[in-house]
């Protein structure tokens, strides 16, 4: 049983493995996230234990912090990558995570009201826009 409940999303984030070259680190988009860590695609395999830098700009304030792969699994032409937070930073992550939840919620509404169909990033400065300060409080 997991520790901790998943949620999937495509919010972009930046993850930068420190023990590769800077150029193979492109941004990827996350597809799961949780109190615990967050998985998402990147374009190379990336060894298990390695420490990678997390940057989501796309809440608010933007979360910056480390993790460390505990899997990666061959997707295709890409890899889905496992990471596990390794900060304590406990409360921030959870409210990054809820947050996470609010705009995809927020995606979905937009599409079954409107009929526009956003990505994460397109959510994600809708949300903040519209959302954030009132979230922060």
């Amino acid at each position: 049983m997991r520790r901790f409940a998943r949620h999937p999303t495509d919010i972009p984030i930046d993850v930068k493995v420190t023990v590769l070259p800077q150029t193979a680190n492109p941004a990827c988009s996350m597809t799961t996230v949780s109190q615990g860590g967050l998985s998402c695609e990147v374009d190379c395999k990336v060894a298990v234990g390695s420490i990678v830098d997390i940057q989501i700009d796309s809440v608010s304030p933007v979360y910056q912090g480390s993790g460390e792969v505990v899997w990666c699994r061959e997707k295709g032409e890409s890899y889905e990558v496992g990471v596990r937070f390794t900060n304590n930073e406990e409360a921030f992550k959870s409210r990054m995570v809820q947050q996470v939840c609010q705009i995809e919620q927020y995606k979905n509404l937009v599409y079954e009201r409107e009929g526009r169909l956003l990505d994460g990033d397109q959510a994600a400065a809708e949300w903040i826009a519209k959302y954030a300060a009132d979230y922060s409080s």
